[in-house]
């Protein structure tokens, strides 16, 4: 962390990634990387995202807060569930996910933002 205070805002962030039906903002700021993940109605990662990251699931592991929409989370291991706005999520590497329904997700993202949608 830095030794003075800092302060960012995503209405400005650092850069910006985007991908079909999505993109991630990213912050730069104390000593680290901090993402705000927008995911549109109909995205989903093994669809839009693999094809970049260049892995058959996602291996970034995410540390999640959940804002807008609904996430449908499917771990390697064949656990399944639904991310609602409040949730915290922690995923290890080696998940796949998609929108459910009609709203955009919108996601903070403190741990594999940074590697998010890079490329090989």
């Amino acid at each position: 962390m830095s030794a003075s205070a800092e302060q960012k805002s995503f209405h400005t962030p650092d850069e910006t990634r985007s991908f079909d039906f999505g993109k991630v903002d990213l912050l730069s700021i104390g000593g680290s990387e901090i993402g705000r993940l927008t995911l549109q109605p109909g995205w989903r990662w093994s669809s839009h995202v693999k094809p970049l990251a260049g892995t058959e699931l996602c291996e970034a592991p995410h540390f999640q807060y959940h804002l807008q929409g609904t996430l449908h989370i499917l771990m390697a291991n064949g656990t399944e569930f639904d991310a609602h706005p409040g949730d915290v999520t922690a995923l290890p590497h080696g998940h796949d996910a998609w929108v459910v329904g009609d709203e955009p997700v919108v996601v903070v993202d403190w741990w594999g933002a940074s590697n998010y949608a890079k490329g090989q």
